[in-house]
């Protein structure tokens, strides 16, 4: 069986998962903490980042440093993860979902202004599969409006928007280390503070509310509780993993690449035939290979797709269901049709993409697929 993802060792893990413990310290923001925060910080050339545990973590920080509060709106895509809105309605928030792209699954950046009203605090765009929202028109609604822009970069690691990293084009953002992206610590995350005026906060709301931060740098003679916050650090060990992740990312994101460029050659068919559509990446984004995807023409197709390749010994799986029509959330959605995020939640179905897949098998999965939509026109 081929599994849709495997978690890639890349050599220095253990190693410094064994220096960590040797040291004495394990608990968060020691040395291979500060190894990552200045990894990150250089990869993304410039801001603060701040580890988390999880992505979700980062988000809710993002939430507080915001300040949203109960009646406040947020605007957000509907077809993403939960945390992206959850972190949000944590704080009180109302959320105001917006539909997808016809071209791909990222938000619809035409339809974010008319939702905003005097309550509206931020909008929180979500770069699907690392390929860039159109931030340049995100950016500008912003500015007219006075909103914060959060990013959710969760799958956005070494991405880019017309040469401008993601996770740099908002005054927030966050990061997933997850085992299923491209550079992992198991689980993890990383909050990125791009406004300078936010960063002291953020340290304060990473450290359960307190300023242990300044005082360790000697900035403060004791610390004590003086804003709200959450326990957000990651362990000395998850840093220590992730450091040797972050020490390869150009060799995970090169081998990533070839596998992306080998299923999108191979697939391309299957678009000009009209039976399933690829992943569209636009000329002023870059694509970081963090998925492949097929989006067939209804929902029988993929199932059926999905079967077969199951019978083959192939995992593949679709991806999120829009959270406007959740059981949680639908009594509460103004009753706008959000019709491309239904499409996607019916319709998309991711590949197997990881390191150690081979080309072989890429091949193979290719091969499936292309039989599959041929019996189908018989």
């Amino acid at each position: 069986m081929i599994p849709f993802n495997k978690p890639y060792v890349s050599g220095n893990e253990f190693r410094y998962m064994q220096e960590a413990v040797a040291s004495g310290k394990i608990s968060g923001d020691g040395h291979f903490t500060k190894l990552c925060h200045a990894r990150i910080e250089q990869l993304l050339g410039g801001g603060r980042s701040l580890l988390t545990t999880s992505c979700t973590d980062a988000l809710e920080a993002a939430a507080m440093l915001c300040d949203i509060g109960p009646g406040d709106e947020v605007i957000i895509p509907s077809f993403t993860f939960v945390s992206t809105a959850n972190a949000f309605v944590l704080r009180g928030a109302r959320i105001r979902f917006v539909d997808s792209r016809a071209d791909q699954p990222n938000i619809d950046e035409r339809l974010i202004e008319e939702l905003i009203t005097d309550r509206t605090k931020a909008i929180v765009p979500v770069h699907y599969a690392g390929v860039a929202c159109d931030m340049d028109a995100i950016g500008a609604i912003a500015r007219r409006h006075s909103l914060r822009v959060v990013e959710d970069a969760a799958q956005a690691i070494a991405s880019s928007y017309k040469g401008r990293l993601l996770g740099t084009l908002g005054d927030l953002s966050a990061f997933s280390f997850h085992e299923t992206k491209n550079v992992i610590a198991g689980e993890g995350g990383s909050l990125h503070v791009n406004d300078p005026d936010l960063v002291a906060r953020a340290e304060v709301i990473r450290e359960k509310g307190t300023n242990r931060s300044q005082f360790f740098r000697g900035e403060v003679d004791k610390y004590g509780w003086v804003d709200i916050g959450s326990s957000y650090l990651p362990s000395e060990l998850t840093a220590a993993f992730l450091y040797a992740q972050l020490e390869s990312i150009d060799r995970i994101q090169a081998r990533r690449k070839l596998l992306w460029a080998r299923y999108q050659a191979r697939l391309a068919p299957l678009e000009a035939s009209g039976d399933a559509s690829l992943p569209n990446v636009p000329e002023d984004a870059s694509n970081n290979a963090h998925m492949f995807y097929l989006v067939c023409e209804s929902l029988d197709a993929r199932t059926r797709l999905i079967a077969e390749l199951r019978a083959k010994e192939v995992t593949a799986v679709f991806h999120y269901q829009a959270l406007h029509a959740s059981r949680y959330f639908s009594s509460q959605h103004d009753g706008r049709l959000l019709p491309q995020a239904a499409r996607y939640s019916d319709c998309l179905v991711r590949l197997p993409l990881f390191y150690e897949l081979l080309e072989s098998q890429v091949d193979g999965i290719c091969d499936i697929i292309g039989e599959f939509f041929g019996a189908a026109h018989g």
